[in-house]
């Protein structure tokens, strides 16, 4: 094989693993690693689809929201509400075809409400590598 031909194939190599979809187990690894570390904000822009679907209980302080923009506008309400955070986890990750579960704690302190503790079991689906659903069960 001549030289520009091996970078030719090379480039295409390259492409091909730009353009791979992230699977279902490397989302929710993802999600996970970065939900951990606290930056929250940063699975939602990476790891969202444009078109998601975000599903709360009626009684949820914060209402279910369509659109990558509107559920991170949700998130932020929520955030605004936590006047101290003490403390929290992520469970890892459950797979099951294109659908994902964690559990997750959280222990704060929220404006005009105190000190509360909070498990959620949050499920998602994950289409095109991207996730297009999430909804919490608390």
């Amino acid at each position: 094989m001549n030289g520009n031909l091996r970078f030719i194939t090379y480039l295409i190599f390259v492409k091909q693993l730009k353009s791979k979809k992230m699977t279902t187990q490397q989302v929710a690894n993802r999600l996970v690693e970065l939900c951990r570390t606290g930056q929250i904000h940063q699975a939602q822009v990476e790891l969202y689809a444009d078109d998601i679907s975000c599903n709360e209980p009626e009684y949820a302080p914060t209402k279910s929201a369509k659109g990558k923009e509107a559920v991170m506008e949700k998130g932020k309400q929520f955030a605004s509400m936590i006047e101290e955070r003490h403390g929290g986890s992520f469970s890892d990750p459950q797979v099951c075809g294109r659908y994902f579960s964690v559990a997750m704690v959280l222990d704060a302190t929220f404006k005009g409400m105190g000190r509360q503790v909070l498990e959620e079991i949050c499920v998602y689906e994950v289409k095109d590598g991207k996730i297009v659903f999430e909804q919490f069960y608390y």
